[in-house]
């Protein structure tokens, strides 16, 4: 994890002493049941907890006790043995290292998801917020980066709320398929442990068992998690990108918000650089790069292997942590983004007119005129306008063809704005229930 791209509690989540208070939570609760079928002391498993539930969990000594056992759950055993005393050897009765490690690493992934989620939550409220402010504000729609006919900013930003709507189901769908618990034993036969002991840790832990284990979690659920975090990476990169293009300064449309005493350049001082959505299309890059290694991790030799365990170490904090600081990070780029009516209505006009010519294209086809014919007549008059040679309005008017079928009232009447945006409450209505 990088500190310049981390925000406290994600971070706190993959911290050391997080993941041993889990490891010990999780051997404590196994205890618990085990205690009330039996097979332990009632009195050794209170005492595991009454040692162990306020302990500090000492990683130095951990990693200390790890040089020579060359194994992370055994030292943390080993340090715990140290803090709970005869009674630890009670700890750990018939479980495997992965029913530790596959527990935390998704009791780990579902706080992550649970924050994740509010930091959604902060993108869609700013989406709404801006997308109403502007939801008539006229703009220009681009295919291919070209000018094509008018939308609206606010409908630019409704699309965007409906794609983060969509990164929320798929994240919610992600985290319960995550919410798993397996406390089986080697290869996953409970030979030697309880399947109410797995009942029980998960209950208590807010996890469900995982149906079939093999000693670790199947890595399909992770696979998907993780593809998950990389859609939602997308979604950011795209309304960044979309962003970046409107800050460009033939088209300064809308722009990050430049803060008194900040400096876009050491060379030139005048310069606004799209710093923020810039750096949220690298993050983008970073989160996506954990889903290819999270596919491979699916397919592990027979009942496990420990191939995935190095790329989940590194792939389950840097992911979920730079996702939740860019999650946040455009939130607070949506909420102070500067916004430029009048260069929108510029850029509109710019072509001088061109962007109605569908409606002229349509208008001669209702007139008798081939759609072939409508083309050709149409662009012929559109040509010159691209040219910079008059405006398209005086040139259909001026075309013999057109005029015949069209009189100068019905040519005006096809460049009215309201034309293009009289659906603009529909869409509305769909992407946020009201318009």
């Amino acid at each position: 994890m990088i500190p310049r791209y981390s925000r406290k509690d994600m971070a706190q989540i993959w911290a050391p002493e997080t993941r041993y208070k889990i490891w010990f939570e999780i051997e404590a609760h196994a205890a618990d049941r085990m205690a009330e079928m039996g097979t332990v002391p009632k009195e050794a498993a209170a005492a595991i907890w009454a040692k162990g539930k306020d302990a500090t969990f000492d990683a130095a000594r951990i990693d200390e006790i790890e040089s020579v056992t060359k194994h992370d759950v055994i030292a943390f055993l080993t340090h715990l043995a140290e803090i709970v005393g005869p009674e630890a050897r009670f700890v750990h009765q018939g479980m495997t290292s992965s029913d530790v490690l596959d527990t935390c690493f998704n009791i780990q992934l579902t706080r992550a998801a649970d924050l994740l989620l509010k930091d959604i939550d902060d993108v869609l409220a700013a989406l709404e917020r801006r997308a109403f402010e502007h939801k008539m504000t006229p703009c220009i729609g681009r295919s291919h980066g070209i000018h094509a006919e008018p939308v609206t900013f606010g409908l630019k930003l409704a699309f965007a709320h409906a794609e983060f709507q969509r990164a929320r189901e798929r994240l919610v769908f992600a985290r319960k398929d995550i919410a798993t618990c397996a406390i089986s034993g080697a290869v996953g036969t409970f030979a030697n442990i309880d399947p109410s002991v797995e009942v029980h840790v998960a209950k208590k832990l807010g996890l469900t068992v995982e149906p079939v284990s093999t000693q670790v979690i199947p890595r399909d659920r992770h696979a998907m998690f993780f593809s998950v975090l990389g859609v939602i990476a997308s979604s950011i990169e795209r309304l960044a990108t979309e962003i970046r293009h409107l800050q460009r300064t033939e088209v300064l449309e809308a722009e990050e918000f430049f803060s008194p005493g900040q400096k876009g350049s050491s060379a030139m001082p005048h310069k606004r650089n799209p710093v923020l959505t810039e750096n949220l299309t690298g993050l983008a890059r970073l989160v996506r790069s954990a889903v290819t290694p999270a596919l491979e991790n699916v397919a592990l030799w027979h009942e496990r292997d420990i191939s995935h365990s190095s790329v989940e170490r590194g792939i389950g904090p840097d992911s979920t942590v730079h996702l939740d600081f860019a999650l946040k990070r455009l939130a607070g780029v949506i909420e102070k983004l500067v916004v430029y009516p009048e260069n929108m209505q510029r850029n509109l006009d710019r072509l001088g007119g061109l962007v109605h010519s569908q409606r002229v294209l349509l208008a001669l086809t209702q007139k008798g005129m081939s759609r072939e014919d409508s083309y050709a007549a149409v662009q012929r008059n559109a040509m010159p306008v691209w040219r910079g040679e008059g405006q398209f309005l005086d040139l259909l008017k001026a075309d013999k063809e057109i005029a015949a079928l069209l009189s100068a009232k019905e040519i005006e009447s096809l460049f009215d704005l309201g034309y293009h945006t009289k659906h603009v409450d529909t869409i509305f209505a769909r992407v946020f229930g009201h318009a």
